[in-house]
């Protein structure tokens, strides 16, 4: 089924399924957390379904959407939101892809707790159990009980006799004392899976009389999967399901692929769910900008039986969806709403725009002037992983913040005043996977080109498109900025061409029509290289190109963002088919 109207995805999801779930089932399309959204644990609280997602090293870390109807999905906080949670832990972490792996959000005698661990740091393994009793509230989220654990992607499960456990990669299991942090020991290993690699991910559901024993296995990629098993006693012997996997679509020219990882829960009516991950680039695997998203199936696990999953599609059918209601309490974004911001003095920057690592601290902030970004001496790629140069590696942070690209089809732009006074200063937008794969559109203050000025030449206001990744990157593109343009703020826009390539232009602020397109790159640049577990982000940044000493440039070079405007326009549910049709 295509629409033709344009609304965005949730709203189409939720337009289609309320007439048919007043008829017994309903349909909706998945995505339903579309862009950088994976590793999925969920529960149903009180009519309210709340979901926690991975982030490594991004800050905030850890988030929580809530949804009354399975389709809206508001951000309503980040679990660790504070760096005096975690004191260092950011700025110790050297990996693009370390950081927060795998959380699980549980709910028990009113509070809510999120289980995680910490990757990279030179110490090991840290995990992590913060709990609240108010998820709308970022601040009530607490400091972390720490404990220490050999494996990752943990669980979290209460017994029917009050004893809590945590399962592991593995499958390894302890008992966890939530307020000490200790484990038992030694871990016990209660399957390997089925054969596949990796496997982990572990949930476990107890249900009439079984424990149920949901894992991920196949490794996060195309032959990644659903398997369970079960048994009378939680410590084992776990017989595996004769049907496994019960969801995956490896092998298959699904355009919807790395189908795992996931987590099953009820709604009010008893029915069952499951949202699990999955990556839109069918079975070539080569153009998936948005890494792995999260996505919804509906389930059916009878009295004693074993869940039956529905398979993930872009246009699903499944149990009777909730009535659509965007009811939810919270000041943060829905995921699937456009960005209208103007960084009025006085406001918070908005819930869903996120660092590279935790900043320094009033690296950026709101002003009077627009959203300013104090430039680092670092730029988005620096020297990453480097012993040599650590000033510039990143990890005391980025001067950069953006917002998952949610869309297929989207556009980007902001307004940028920006004076620079030191050759190398720059500012602009990016197209951001990771140090080793983003694009770029700054404008940049270089010094004359000796080979065509005289020795009395100034430096030059330019604007400057390129790219770093890990295949073959097109030519920079350097342009003066037009005379014509005066002094006032430039334009910066990222727009996707199509669902394989983006277009990077700039114009005057003041008259638009003036746009010049720098270059074109294609999404291959921000898919998965040495970003396979993550997914692109979109938005601005400010740096001098390693000129100043320390972690600090030279004076001048802030850079000052206004309109910021993020409008998607449309989603692939398949190789072929778009929503809202265009």
């Amino acid at each position: 089924m295509k629409l033709s109207f344009g609304l965005p995805l949730a709203l189409l999801a939720g337009a289609i399924a309320s007439p048919l779930a007043s008829l017994g089932n309903s349909t909706f399309y998945n995505p339903v957390l579309p862009g950088w959204h994976s590793d999925p644990s969920c529960i149903q609280v009180k009519g309210t379904f709340f979901c926690a997602i991975s982030t490594f090293i991004s800050f905030p870390g850890i988030p929580i959407y809530a949804s009354k109807d399975l389709i809206n999905w508001k951000l309503v906080s980040h679990v660790w939101n504070r760096e005096s949670q975690l004191p260092g832990v950011s700025a110790s972490t050297v990996g693009q892809q370390d950081g927060m792996y795998a959380p699980t959000i549980r709910y028990r005698n009113g509070e809510f707790y999120v289980i995680c661990e910490y990757l990279g740091l030179p110490d090991g393994i840290i995990g992590v159990v913060f709990k609240t009793r108010d998820p709308f509230n970022e601040k009530s989220w607490s400091d972390p009980v720490t404990f220490k654990p050999t494996n990752i992607d943990p669980d979290l499960f209460w017994d029917d006799d009050g004893k809590v456990y945590s399962a592991t990669h593995g499958i390894l299991l302890q008992e966890l004392n939530l307020e000490t942090g200790e484990l038992s020991q030694p871990p016990i290993n209660i399957w390997n899976g089925t054969g596949g690699v990796w496997p982990e991910g572990p949930h476990i559901h107890k249900k009439d009389g079984w424990y149920y024993l949901l894992i991920a296995e196949g490794g996060t990629e195309r032959d990644h999967s659903i398997t369970i098993a079960r048994s009378r006693k939680i410590t084992g012997p776990y017989e595996a399901n004769p049907s496994n996997p019960i969801l995956t679509n490896r092998g298959t020219d699904e355009y919807f692929q790395t189908v795992g990882h996931g987590d099953l829960f009820q709604d009010t009516n008893g029915k069952w769910w499951g949202m699990c991950l999955a990556t839109r680039t069918g079975p070539e695997f080569e153009v998936f900008p948005m890494g792995r998203e999260a996505v919804l199936f509906s389930a059916r696990w009878d009295k004693g039986e074993w869940p039956v999953l529905d398979p993930v599609r872009g246009e699903m059918s499944g149990w009777p969806l909730p009535p659509t209601s965007r009811d939810v309490p919270g000041d943060g974004p829905f995921n699937a709403d456009p960005d209208v911001y103007d960084f009025p003095l006085g406001k918070a920057i908005p819930r869903n725009l996120v660092y590279w690592r935790v900043p320094r601290a009033n690296a950026i902030s709101v002003t009077a002037k627009g959203l300013q970004i104090v430039p680092s001496r670092n730029n988005l790629t620096g020297t990453p992983e480097s012993l040599v140069t650590p000033e510039l590696t990143g990890q005391k942070g980025l001067a950069f913040i953006g917002r998952r690209q949610t869309d297929t089809l989207f556009t980007f732009t902001t307004d940028v005043s920006f004076s620079p006074r030191v050759v190398g200063q720059e500012a602009g937008v990016t197209l951001f996977l990771t140090q080793f794969n983003h694009i770029d559109l700054g404008i940049v203050l270089l010094a004359p080109d000796a080979s065509t000025s005289k020795g009395n030449a100034k430096p030059q206001l330019s604007l400057r498109f390129r790219t770093i990744g890990t295949i073959e990157s097109p030519e920079p593109t350097i342009i003066p900025v037009p005379v014509s343009w005066g002094s006032g703020q430039i334009r910066l826009e990222i727009q996707t061409a199509n669902a394989t390539h983006y277009n990077v232009a700039a114009m005057p602020a003041a008259n638009p029509n003036a746009r010049i397109i720098l270059g074109t790159a294609s999404a291959r640049l921000v898919s998965g290289g040495r970003g396979s577990f993550v997914g692109s982000l979109v938005g601005a940044y400010a740096t001098c190109n390693g000129a100043g000493t320390g972690l600090d440039c030279s004076a001048g070079g802030n850079a000052y963002f206004k309109r910021w405007r993020y409008t998607g326009a449309a989603q692939y549910i398949s190789a072929t088919e778009i929503v809202p049709e265009l």
